[in-house]
């Protein structure tokens, strides 16, 4: 194909990602290495020629290819985990076909990997809207074709990807020899079902290769003033919001990631984007990322956040049904998504990462702690096309012209849960209550919350109608969290705060606070 006018040499972003991929650039042409080259050729010949037809096989192969990118050999833990899944773990049958028809397809999809790359910054808008490292506080979209993700992921699996430098760019692992590797002595076997989810996703991509697209999103809540922007608003600018409070709904059952409505679907991030995805973990968004994979692109290229950052992630297909958490998760099957198109391609799945403080104790009963919490989440649910209405929304909430502009709203709402609580340590009542305010001010028009039945928030329906009744603002439930953690740090109340707020499910303090 034709290189775009100005070169792929000259550009920006492709110079920004290429010291972590694992082609080279030769003037205005993208190559695998020779040797490379040929060992792809080989696998995509099938079994007969390449001789890959076992687990034991398949990580010498991969090691021939690490070197022939100038990788080392890989680790003796991630090649035992390697015959482990494929050649004990695996039925006999999906073996065969796994190296009979997988492996060359996953071969020939990565030999149009250097294509697929020249296509993507071709039609890319300018050289710094294609494939970058998206570093801290650079916030920008990268749109991806899920036929690019596909061959991105295989590298992945072949554990291709150059470590080098990556700890430096506050890049999270992508390789997925970790992920293997772990397999060995564990004894919880969530860690073989995570693999089954990944496999099941490769046997999908390589019968039907996916059409649409997929795009990443760092969001960022500047600090500093911006001409017409929004900065990282404090707590004061939460006190004097006087707009209104969306609706909320309490569900004890079901997952986020069956929303029937339209939402940004909070994933409780670390903020590594993906956790501990390829390693150990299997938690909330462990398991985002092993049903819907295509999430785990991101984490090539988005350096990890900081408190006033978010990830978005739009168009990520979901391959998987699952059941189960933790050690208890289970792969159970093929999973059909039909989730809508968006004009852009991408299926209408919005998945925005925060993450929350880990272990806060003390912190999360201070304003400082509060004040983080409630930014992450908001610059997490903010739409950056409506920074300047936020702006004004902070600065003078009462004016009556901002009323049709919040009514008017795309009907996209929030879906989320106990988010940094769990394993995090966070105060479910305190959080739902943080999350609430931040997708009021964003204009979202509702929260769906999912208790995954937590007995602590039995009373969370009865208290957000009751406020909802009430028809408290934003900056009046941002004053009541403020006051109670306030008595809770002097140790004045050890109350939690639902119980402050409603005990005996009468108002605290209704008549003295609602006349200051």
């Amino acid at each position: 194909m034709e290189p775009s006018a100005s070169g792929l040499a000259a550009r920006g972003d492709l110079r920004s990602a290429l010291p972590f991929l694992p082609v080279v650039l030769r003037g205005d042409s993208i190559f695998w290495p020779p040797a490379a080259q040929e060992s792809l050729r080989a696998l995509a010949l099938g079994p007969d020629v390449s001789r890959v037809a076992s687990g034991d096989v398949l990580a010498d192969a991969l090691t021939d290819l690490r070197l022939a990118v100038a990788l080392p050999a890989l680790s003796p833990r991630a090649t035992d985990g390697l015959a482990l899944f494929f050649d004990d773990l695996l039925s006999r049958a999906q073996a065969r076909g796994w190296f009979a028809e997988v492996v060359p397809n996953l071969a020939r999809l990565l030999l149009r990997l250097p294509a697929l790359l020249e296509d993507h910054y071709d039609k890319a808008a300018d050289d710094a809207s294609g494939l970058r490292i998206l570093a801290s506080q650079d916030a920008a979209i990268v749109h991806l074709s899920q036929e690019l993700v596909a061959a991105l992921l295989t590298c992945a699996l072949f554990c291709l990807f150059p470590t080098d430098g990556r700890a430096e760019a506050s890049l999270p692992n992508i390789n997925f020899d970790g992920l293997f590797a772990a397999l060995i002595h564990n004894a919880r076997q969530s860690q073989e079902q995570k693999v089954r989810c990944l496999v099941h996703y490769f046997e999908r991509v390589t019968d039907s290769t996916p059409t649409g697209f997929v795009s990443f999103e760092r969001k960022v809540l500047p600090r500093r003033a911006v001409s017409g922007g929004l900065t990282y608003p404090d707590v004061d600018a939460w006190m004097k919001s006087s707009a209104p409070l969306c609706q909320f709904r309490v569900f004890s059952s079901d997952f986020i990631e069956d929303e029937e409505q339209e939402a940004l679907e909070v994933d409780f991030a670390n903020r590594y984007l993906g956790g501990g995805a390829l390693s150990r973990g299997c938690v909330q968004e462990e398991i985002r990322f092993m049903i819907n994979p295509e999430l785990i692109v991101g984490m090539l290229f988005m350096a990890s956040m900081d408190d006033n950052e978010a990830i978005e992630i739009v168009g990520a297909e979901r391959f998987s049904q699952y059941m189960g958490y933790g050690s208890s998760f289970r792969f159970v099957g093929d999973y059909l998504d039909s989730t809508p198109i968006d004009s852009m391609g991408r299926r209408r799945t919005r998945i925005v990462a925060i993450d929350a403080l880990d272990c806060p104790t003390r912190l999360q009963y201070e304003s400082s702690g509060l004040l983080r919490e409630v930014n992450k989440a908001f610059c997490g649910f903010s739409d950056q096309s409506k920074l300047q209405l936020y702006t004004k929304l902070f600065q003078d909430a009462n004016d009556k012209d901002i009323s049709p502009r919040i009514s008017s709203d795309e009907y996209i709402g929030v879906s989320t849960g106990n988010w940094g609580c769990g394993a995090f340590g966070g105060n479910p009542e305190i959080k739902s209550m943080i999350q609430w305010i931040a997708a009021s001010q964003a204009l979202r028009p509702f929260v769906n919350y999912y208790t995954f039945e937590d007995a602590s928030l039995e009373r969370l329906g009865e208290v957000t109608q009751w406020i909802l009744r009430h028809g408290w603002t934003i900056g009046e439930l941002w004053h009541m969290l403020i006051e109670y953690s306030s008595q809770r740090s002097r140790g004045e109340t050890f109350k939690s705060f639902f119980a402050w707020l409603l005990p005996n499910g009468c108002p605290k303090n209704e008549v003295d606070y609602m006349s200051e």
